[in-house]
């Protein structure tokens, strides 16, 4: 029980209710902020993200005519792949009307050697481009296929086609040679300006682009459903370009 000096000391202001304090519309939103600022921070950057990435891969990036993928054993010089890419694209149209003519070579970097025989470098390197040629090929995103070693690319995807545009039974890979022209097979790729290549990131050479290519052999991709057919669509009007006069001296012996 309270003490009778308590109970006089006590002044009836100090029991009295406060008056809920009535803040202003600026003084509301300041707290807000307050409390909020880090996730509307957080928010944002996500949106900005998101909305920079959206942007740049439908406005900003370049979408390629044409795909025409590269296989060997080692890389491509740079100076090369950009000459290859500049040259081709002469030979193209501009099929999404973006005003241009763009060619992508795809490179993929795999061995089709005696995997005993490889280093680990150059295992690690064949797994990898093994992995990449895989999602081209399923995906059907290369039409036009530049080859150092189009036995070995054969055997293992199966994906040629033959020169006279028939496609091969299923799982044949024994008459490589009828699917692929050798590069100087091809008057109009034989006769590239492809200028010299010097030394980059991937290699220490210089040379000629022109004589480094003579050693690829060129073929085209099959399309054995609609649906790869769809995805190749103008890869046939490009190859026939490619290749026109062309008179194949490929062989079993290479």
């Amino acid at each position: 029980m309270a003490s009778y000096r308590y109970e006089r000391d006590i002044d009836p202001k100090d029991i009295a209710p406060r008056k809920e304090r009535q803040y202003t519309r600026k003084e509301r939103w300041a707290n807000w902020w307050d409390y909020n600022l880090k996730w509307v921070i957080i928010i944002g950057i996500a949106v900005a993200f998101v909305a920079y990435n959206f942007i740049g891969q439908y406005f900003f990036v370049t979408k390629p005519d044409y795909n025409v993928a590269v296989v060997a054993p080692y890389y491509l010089p740079e100076d090369t792949v950009n000459a290859l890419q500049d040259a081709l694209a002469a030979y193209g149209e501009d099929r999404n009307g973006d005003g241009k003519v763009v060619v992508t070579l795809n490179v993929y970097t795999l061995d089709y050697s005696d995997t005993e025989t490889q280093t680990e470098s150059a295992a690690y390197l064949t797994m990898a481009g093994t992995t990449k040629l895989a999602t081209d090929v399923q995906g059907g995103l290369s039409s036009v296929f530049l080859l150092w070693d189009p036995a070995g690319f054969e055997e293992s995807t199966g994906s040629l086609r033959y020169l006279d545009g028939t496609l091969p039974a299923a799982d044949s890979d024994e008459d490589w040679w009828n699917m692929v022209y050798k590069w100087d097979d091809c008057p109009v790729l034989a006769g590239l300006d492809l200028g010299d290549y010097g030394p980059d990131t991937t290699q220490s050479r210089s040379g000629s682009s022109q004589e480094y290519m003579s050693q690829f052999y060129v073929g085209m991709r099959g399309a054995w459903n609609s649906g790869t057919a769809d995805n190749l669509a103008g890869g046939e009007e490009f190859w026939q370009k490619l290749t026109e006069g062309a008179a194949s001296t490929a062989a079993p012996e290479g």
